[in-house]
């Protein structure tokens, strides 16, 4: 192969691999964003139609307060009590120690002359006959305005409540203050860029708006009649989201503009700096594959130099599975007996269990003897299994350790990432214990799986405590300052697959695999205590005196 046959194959190995490296990452920052992105336009739209439903409460409330106000009064007196500016006057004194929400008060017959009245406006002996208000106010018994200016020349809108029947029908009309209203209204708005507004159901602002003065079109027209709250986006102001919502005391629409920009800062920030370390990686992956496909392409052209190497590797290797296949073979055709022999011990035990002692003087021994059968077939069958796994062909099923010497070894294997993580190991053993025997090598993968365990609880800057002591048999505490774990936790913590890491973290076979190894190792793994302060977890072996036998 010539050399600008190596100069393509390189091109072409460096675009596959951006390729398959960078199309999924974009492809997925794309998608994360869009999903972050409709998630909080969902939020912003849940927070508008919250304020909505809430503001309108507060809004019917405020009005329902001023009507129930003025019913009481008009309910509780005639209109001869009401009808002097003097009388009327004490009345509105009362009212605005409890509410300074009216800018004036007046008593008005069924001719729509006003009789009396209290307010900054000479209004006393106007007649109201023939305005809508008054018409409507006298039918229904009830009238809540829109803003207008009237005979005051302002914008406000008043709140009057109807009074006997007929003839004898009057008025007690009040007029509300346009300014705590408008207060109330704009108090809604969630955020600097939103807006608050009220319109009536020709689409006249009622409150002021940023886009719109009191008795001019609101900006989003007329509005159509719904009975329940409606939240949507919509395509005017940047596409801002509206929620509107129509009060129940008065022919007005609540209307909140909400920016969902505003609400999607974070969002935009958390972007940018996401798509710089996308960026970053893009130029750290051009180079990583750089580099690897200049090795792989130099490897390539070095293949006949290692042709002889890798013919020796690919040998041995057929050697290895050569032998694993024939341990395999081995493993079963020992086990055939084994079973056969196990089987045969418990048709032997099955039979003497109706036996009696006085009729066999040697029965004890003769149960003794076929239990012994079972245990060493039990024991030739663990040896097959193990010749399976090759790890453990060459050791010995027991031999003579020192506990605390197990200890410190598997320590060496964990003193590195305890470092890095800024985890002290604590270490008090005692040094009078007896030696033992056991399966160094089990053992320490019991204490290493336990100990990963602890350094993962604690995660960083904590400290893991390691204590070796005698109490008739041998133990290891292993205490980490983690948060703890929950009684329902501690339960299940040596169940096979029962794991608190996170998907794709951790098998849940770490502890179930340790549980099982002390069981055959004659001891055992217990969780000796939890809290919010750690987990101390304590590993028990048979004390088999000084280990001679």
């Amino acid at each position: 192969m010539q050399q600008p046959q190596y100069r393509s194959l390189r091109i072409r190995f460096l675009l596959v691999i951006l390729g398959f490296s960078l199309l999924p990452l974009f492809v997925l920052g794309t998608v994360i964003r869009m999903e972050f992105s409709n998630a909080f336009t969902d939020k912003v739209m849940r927070a508008v139609a919250d304020a909505a439903s809430a503001n309108r409460r507060a809004i019917d409330m405020f009005l329902d307060e001023r009507i129930a106000q003025l019913a009481t009064l008009a309910r509780t007196h005639t209109l001869e009590e009401l009808g002097t500016d003097e009388s009327l006057a004490r009345m509105f004194d009362v009212m605005q120690k409890s509410a300074r929400a009216y800018i004036d008060l007046g008593v008005i017959d069924a001719a729509g002359r006003h009789v009396a009245y209290v307010g900054p406006y000479d209004l006393k002996g106007v007649n109201y006959k023939g305005e809508p208000w008054f018409d409507e106010a006298m039918l229904r018994g009830l009238h809540v305005s829109d803003v207008f200016l009237g005979h005051r020349n302002f914008p406000h809108f008043i709140i009057a409540v109807r009074v006997g029947q007929g003839s004898r029908a009057w008025l007690l009309r009040a007029t509300i203050d346009s300014d705590i209203f408008t207060t109330l209204v704009r108090s809604v708005r969630p955020g600097k860029n939103s807006d608050a507004f009220l319109v009536n159901a020709a689409g006249l602002l009622q409150t002021p708006s940023q886009r719109g003065k009191l008795q001019e079109p609101g900006p989003l027209g007329a509005p159509l009649r719904f009975s329940d709250i409606r939240v949507q986006k919509t395509d005017l102001y940047g596409g801002r989201i509206v929620g509107t919502a129509w009060l129940s005391r008065a022919p007005w629409m609540l209307t909140i503009l909400e920016d969902p920009q505003e609400a999607l800062n974070p969002l935009l920030r958390a972007t940018y700096l996401a798509w710089g370390f996308v960026l970053l990686g893009t130029a750290v992956i051009f180079a990583g594959a750089w580099c690897t496909v200049r090795s792989v392409v130099h490897r390539l052209e070095e293949r006949d130099r290692e042709k002889a190497l890798l013919d020796a590797s690919l040998l041995q290797s057929s050697k290895m599975a050569a032998l694993g296949k024939l341990a395999a073979g081995v493993a079963h055709e020992v086990n055939n007996p084994l079973a056969l022999i196990g089987e045969a011990a418990g048709w032997i035990d099955d039979l003497l269990a109706d036996k009696d002692e006085q009729a066999v003087p040697d029965l004890a021994e003769i149960r003794e003897s076929v239990r012994a059968i079972v245990r060493h077939v039990e024991r030739a069958r663990s040896v097959t299994h193990r010749m399976l796994g090759f790890a453990r062909r060459m050791e010995p099923e027991h031999e003579v350790a020192d506990l605390n010497t197990v200890v410190g070894t598997t320590l060496e294997f964990l003193r590195n990432e305890a470092l890095y993580r800024n985890i002290t190991l604590e270490t008090r053993l005692d040094p009078a214990l007896p030696s033992l025997r056991t399966d160094t090598a089990q053992l320490q993968q019991v204490l290493l799986n336990i100990l990963e365990n602890a350094l993962d609880a604690v995660d960083h800057d904590g400290k893991v405590r390691i204590r070796t002591f005698a109490d008739g048999d041998l133990c290891v505490e292993i205490t980490d300052t983690g948060p703890g774990m929950s009684p329902e936790t501690a339960e299940r913590i040596f169940d096979p697959f029962f794991t608190t890491k996170a998907a794709g973290e951790g098998t849940g076979l770490g502890l179930s695999i340790a549980y099982g190894i002390m069981d055959k190792l004659g001891g055992s793994v217990k969780v000796a205590s939890t809290g919010p302060d750690g987990t101390t977890f304590r590993v028990t072996l048979p004390n088999s005196g000084n280990g001679g036998g």
